[in-house]
């Protein structure tokens, strides 16, 4: 099924994770699941949609630098919650283009591999582990309302997150990689403006080949996280139970709350 695009115009990829089929033909519910890219720049119109479609908390899941840099706005009647996936920036979001380009201006494919290493770290770190402990734990919680998780771009840790958390909920492994691959498109005017800035500022080609790397999913990126867990933890059904910590009473409540 195609993605369920929220109509944010302050907001980057932002969607309804409502409509895809999980356990039994049961679908998750709209207006429970939103995943997104951050809000820093959330203008009042798009604040008061997200009020009217029912939104309760937004999860911060960037890093403590990153929110300082460019932090949440905050949404009256809005509960904003932090739970960073990791303790520093790995996906270099946050990063300016100076601190780029010291990295990435002579080393083809070096961003690509950043990002393979990065997912990995992001399985199989135990303060990512537990941070995504956290968030399940967290939305196991909200028996009403609609809640945002989003990173920078919604991309990488939203996109794991959203991984785990459809999982959980039975959608087949397929769709959940649709899911994930859909950020590609979305972010297509994001990384063309990027590259446009690269432009005038007279940076190479290779460093404008690494940043559209690290500016998007890949098929690479996804299964580098997913192997990690087969190959270290067993599989997927083990690493969310063991190393995660969501055992079978967990998943059902979050069933339970998020099927219909």
């Amino acid at each position: 099924m195609p993605v369920d695009l929220l109509p944010l115009k302050t907001v980057r990829n932002p969607r309804d994770l409502g409509g895809y089929v999980g356990y039994a033909g049961r679908k998750i519910k709209k207006r429970r699941l939103l995943r997104t890219g951050t809000v820093a720049k959330l203008s009042q119109e798009d604040a008061d949609f997200l009020r009217a479609y029912g939104v309760k908390t937004i999860i911060d899941l960037r890093s403590p630098q990153e929110c300082v840099k460019r932090p949440d706005r905050l949404v009256d009647g809005i509960a904003s919650v932090h739970i960073p996936i990791s303790s520093r920036d790995q996906t270099q979001a946050g990063a300016s283009f100076e601190d780029l380009a010291d990295m990435y201006a002579t080393k083809p494919l070096a961003g690509f591999r950043h990002m393979i290493g990065s997912y990995q770290k992001m399985v199989s770190r135990p303060h990512s582990q537990a941070a995504f402990h956290d968030l399940l734990a967290f939305l196991a919680q909200q028996e009403t309302g609609g809640t945002i998780f989003h990173c920078s771009e919604g991309k990488d840790r939203t996109g794991m997150s959203t991984v785990f958390i459809l999982y959980i909920l039975g959608v087949d492994l397929e769709t959940i990689r649709q899911d994930y691959l859909a950020s590609g498109p979305l972010l297509n005017d994001y990384r063309a403006r990027r590259d446009r800035e690269c432009v005038e500022r007279g940076d190479n080609l290779i460093f404008r080949a690494n940043l559209r790397s690290l500016g998007t999913v890949n098929n690479e990126y996804l299964d580098a996280a997913l192997l990690l867990i087969q190959e270290k933890y067993g599989d997927l059904d083990h690493f969310i139970v063991n190393q995660l910590g969501v055992g079978p009473g967990m998943q059902e409540r979050l069933r339970d709350l998020y099927l219909e």
